[in-house]
C-alpha cells in the first residue's frame, strides 16, 4: 500500500498523481463499450455541476498522462458501478467488505475489512489530503481520487460496500466510492453527510455508512431511484451499525441483485452484531481487532475463494483522528498506527 499526502488546488494534487502514475509506468486502458461511454458523459456532467472539484484533480492527472479527459473521467465514474467487462478492465467492482461503527462512553470507533483480489493489494493508497480552502481528510482506496472509506478532520467516517445492480437499473450519477469522496470533503457530522447524501445523484447500489465522533451514525442503502436510512441499533449502553455487501432492510431488498453472490454477507453481518453486542463492556478496540481477524467468526476467511482476500483492514478512532491498519490479511499482518491526519491537523490548531 502506498502511503502517500497531497497538498494544493485540485489540479496541482491531480498532477501529482499523474507524475507518481508516470513514474511507475502505470497504463490506464479505457475501454469503454457504448453503454459505459453514456453513462461516463452524463455522471461526468453531474459531478462537473455537483462537485467541480474534483474534475479539476482528474483533469490534473488526465493532462499529465496524456489522456482524454472526458474519457479518462467516464471511465472513473463507471468504476464500481457498470465495469462489467471485467477481463478488459481495473479496477474489479468491489464486491466484499464489512464496515462498521460503534460508540460507548463517549467513544467511537469504526473498523473495516476491505475484501478484493490479492493484487490490488500493492496498488492500494491511503492518501492524505490538504486541499487548498479545503477539508482535510485521510482516504483509503484500491483506485485514486474517490475511495472506499476515510475520515475527515471533524471526526466524520464516510465508507462504502458494494451491493450489486441490474444493468438496466444503473443511472448518471455519483457511483458509491465518489459519494466518500465528496462527503469527506463536504460534510462536517453524520447530520450534514445525511441532508448532502439525500440530494445525490446515486449511479448504482450502495450502502453508505457514516459515522462521527459525536456518536450519531447511520447506513444509507442507495438505489438508483430510492434511499433509506437505517439507524443504529442501541445495545449495553452503546449504539453499534453495520453494513455488507446487500441490502438488510425489507424494503430495500427488491432493489438488490446478488443472488447470494455476495461472499457470505449474511453470515458476516450476524458475525458483527452478535460479538460487538456480547462485548460492548469489554476493551472496544481490542474486541474490533479481534473481530476483523475473525476470532469471532467468518469475517476474513477466504481461503476457499480463489482470488479473493482481505487486502486491508482499518480502525478508526474519531476523537483522536487516529487510524490503524493492516496491510493485508489481519491474521498475518499486524495493525500499524497512521497518525498523519491526527499530526496535520493538530500541528496546524498549534500554530494558530
Amino acid at each position: 500500500m502506498d502511503h502517500v499526502t497531497l497538498r494544493g488546488n485540485y489540479y496541482e494534487m491531480g498532477v501529482r498523481q499523474g507524475q507518481m502514475f508516470e513514474k511507475e509506468n502505470i497504463l490506464f486502458p479505457l475501454r469503454l463499450d457504448e453503454f459505459q461511454r453514456r453513462h461516463g458523459r452524463a455522471s461526468e456532467s453531474l459531478l462537473k455541476e455537483i462537485f467541480p472539484e474534483v474534475c479539476s484533480e482528474i483533469k490534473g492527472i488526465s493532462d499529465t498522462i496524456g489522456a482524454d479527459y472526458l474519457s479518462f473521467a467516464s471511465w472513473m465514474l463507471c468504476m464500481g458501478c457498470c465495469m462489467y467487462n471485467l477481463e478488459r478492465n481495473i479496477p474489479l467492482e468491489v464486491r466484499g467488505c464489512t464496515a462498521f461503527a460503534c460508540v460507548r462512553d463517549g467513544k467511537t470507533l469504526y473498523g473495516r475489512n476491505n475484501d478484493l483480489p490479492p493484487y490490488l493489494r500493492e496498488s492500494s493508497k491511503s492518501v492524505v489530503y490538504a486541499p487548498t480552502g479545503g477539508s482535510r481528510f485521510q482516504i483509503i482506496t484500491s483506485s485514486f481520487i474517490n475511495g472506499e472509506e476515510g475520515l475527515n478532520e471533524h471526526g466524520l467516517v464516510v465508507a462504502m460496500t458494494f451491493v450489486m445492480t441490474r444493468l438496466k437499473s444503473i443511472q448518471p450519477g455519483f457511483n458509491s466510492c465518489f459519494i466518500v469522496r465528496y462527503l469527506l470533503e463536504k460534510a462536517d457530522s453524520t447530520e450534514t453527510a445525511l441532508k448532502l447524501l439525500q440530494k445525490l445523484p446515486v449511479a448504482s447500489n450502495c450502502n453508505i455508512l457514516l459515522a462521527d465522533k459525536r456518536g450519531e451514525m447511520a447506513v444509507v442503502e442507495c438505489a438508483p431511484l430510492m434511499k433509506h436510512i437505517r439507524e443504529a441499533e442501541i445495545c449495553h449502553e452503546g449504539k453499534l451499525i453495520c453494513t455488507v455487501n446487500s441490502f438488510t432492510s425489507e424494503k430495500m431488498r427488491l432493489y438488490d441483485d446478488s443472488n447470494g453472490d455476495d461472499y457470505g454477507s449474511k453470515e458476516r453481518y450476524r458475525v458483527v452484531l452478535d460479538s460487538l453486542s456480547k462485548r460492548m463492556d469489554e476493551n472496544l478496540a481490542e474486541t474490533i481487532m479481534e473481530l476483523l481477524m475473525g476470532k469471532y467468526g467468518f469475517m476474513c476467511q477466504y481461503d476457499e475463494e480463489p482470488d479473493f482476500e482481505t487486502v486491508w483492514s482499518s480502525i478508526f478512532y474519531l476523537e483522536n483522528l487516529m487510524v490503524y491498519q493492516a496491510e493485508g490479511d489481519p491474521r498475518r499482518n499486524s495493525f500499524i498506527p497512521d497518525s498523519r491526519l491526527r499530526d496535520l491537523v493538530y500541528s496546524s490548531h498549534c500554530s494558530s
